[in-house]
């Protein structure tokens, strides 16, 4: 799993779907993948087990939980596990005010104490690898002293994984859209706390829009990079050639390949009563910046939802953007 988390898609809620899950597990073989948060009470007290759903070609992913009760946060870890996640991970850095009111997400960096405790109970809940994802502080706090003490006693707990968004949450003034882009970025911060910690697999996110700039942050020393936004919207950008130039396997993929490997799965989703946009608004960006992705979207969007709307939606976009492809 250290080895796959070189580089990881981030969890972001109402993107990271199953279905978004499969489409880039087609395009790289080796990045590790991350469903939406889900809550522990969600899970034990709603019995909601249809959020665990996913496809066992989606390995390795892992599941980010939100929470902060131990208890209840060792029994989602019990289920997930069950349910063959590789990693259970814990949301440190969601600054909603839904997370804010449960008390957790970014709210629990001023509780260091609970977080470990919350981990140790995951840990010795279920075998699955035990991880978390902070920022490097919220509002006033002094991320030069919270972030490596945070470290240190989550890493007691066992915890050996951490990823890193290298932006302060404010809780009081922002909203979650602003908290993603007006806090500014300290990767310096994030890079010394590799010095300060070089036991722990230290990934960086927040920023991060190549992979150019992935491979720089792992040959400066980091353990790993996450990419959240830039991977969902343009994820041929990083997903495709992730393999060969991130982890030195395999060969660049192709983004219409991508899009006939995906039929079959389209197909089975259908049949089961599922409907075509469900997938296909995971599918927009695949040609961004390439001649015809305007016709892609647009045959896409206007189409998908319509009743029967099936993989002859899909093929007609395609063919769209081949077409602008060789009048280029």
């Amino acid at each position: 799993m250290n080895q796959h988390a070189r580089l990881s898609v981030a969890p972001m809620m109402d993107w990271t779907d199953r279905h978004c899950r499969y489409l880039h597990r087609l395009m790289s073989r080796e990045v590790l993948l991350y469903t939406e948060m889900v809550t522990s009470p969600a899970l034990v007290r709603g019995g909601a087990l249809h959020l665990l759903a996913h496809n066992t070609a989606e390995h390795p992913v892992a599941l980010q939980l939100g929470g902060s009760d131990p208890t209840e946060l060792a029994q989602a870890a019990r289920i997930g596990a069950d349910h063959g996640y590789d990693e259970i991970n814990l949301n440190v850095g969601c600054p909603s005010d839904r997370v804010q009111s449960g008390c957790f997400g970014a709210v629990l960096m001023e509780r260091p104490a609970l977080v470990a405790d919350c981990c140790a109970a995951m840990i010795a809940a279920q075998s699955a690898e035990v991880t978390v994802k902070c920022r490097i502080g919220v509002d006033d706090q002094d991320p030069q002293q919270v972030l490596p003490a945070f470290l240190e006693t989550v890493a007691a707990t066992g915890v050996k994984r951490f990823t890193i968004h290298a932006r302060k949450a404010w809780l009081k003034g922002l909203s979650p859209k602003e908290n993603r882009d007006i806090p500014p970025l300290d990767y310096d911060l994030v890079r010394a706390m590799k010095l300060q910690f070089p036991d722990l697999h230290l990934s960086v996110n927040g920023g991060i829009e190549t992979l150019d700039q992935a491979r720089a942050f792992l040959d400066a020393g980091l353990d790993g990079v996450m990419i959240g936004r830039a991977a969902y919207h343009n994820p041929s950008a990083i997903l495709l050639a992730a393999d060969p130039v991130i982890f030195g396997t395999g060969t660049a993929r192709v983004a219409q390949e991508v899009v006939y490997d995906m039929l079959p799965y389209i197909d089975a989703h259908l049949a089961s009563g599922g409907r075509l946009q469900q997938i296909t608004r995971h599918m927009m960006g695949l040609f961004t910046g390439r001649p015809g992705a305007r016709q892609w979207r647009r045959i896409l969007s206007e189409n998908a939802h319509a009743d029967g709307a099936g993989n002859d939606v899909v093929l007609r976009a395609l063919d769209a953007v081949m077409q602008a492809g060789s009048a280029t």
